[in-house]
């Protein structure tokens, strides 16, 4: 399983890749504020754990096994947006609040998270009722 760094890279990656159709150090270095010479060592780290094939010079690729991660924390990642705007966090938290919790919560609870969403997207009163119930706590 990789680490939250790792995770990190392979969600910029994928995004990148999925974006432009390639990923460079100089891309993945602005894109998580790093240094070009860390983004390299952690490419080489996960060229070794097989997420990724790296040849100096010539760019990387993600495997199947890096295609499937890095579609997977995406998809994490949108989920947890989706999640806090029905909940009602105010939408300048939202992405601070993500790479907070996203690390730090097992993928049974993302599950569950996933199921709550459906829920309420299902039927949009659910998400005015609840709403509701917020705007009635805030106001006691």
């Amino acid at each position: 399983m990789p680490t939250p760094s790792m995770e990190d890279y392979l969600e910029r990656i994928y995004r990148l890749i999925d974006e432009k159709g390639y990923a460079r150090v100089s891309d993945i270095a602005e894109g998580l504020e790093v240094h070009p010479s860390s983004v390299t060592k952690m490419i080489q780290k996960l060229d070794k754990d097989n997420y990724l094939i790296y040849e100096k010079y010539r760019g990387l690729v993600l495997t199947n096994k890096g295609k499937k991660m890095g579609k997977r924390l995406v998809d994490r990642h949108h989920l947890l947006e989706s999640f806090l705007k029905i909940i009602g966090v105010q939408e300048e938290n939202i992405y601070r609040d993500v790479e907070g919790i996203e690390h730090h919560l097992s993928w049974d609870s993302i599950t569950c998270i996933e199921t709550l969403v459906e829920y309420f997207e299902r039927d949009a009163l659910r998400g005015d009722e609840l709403r509701k119930i917020r705007s009635e706590l805030d106001n006691d």
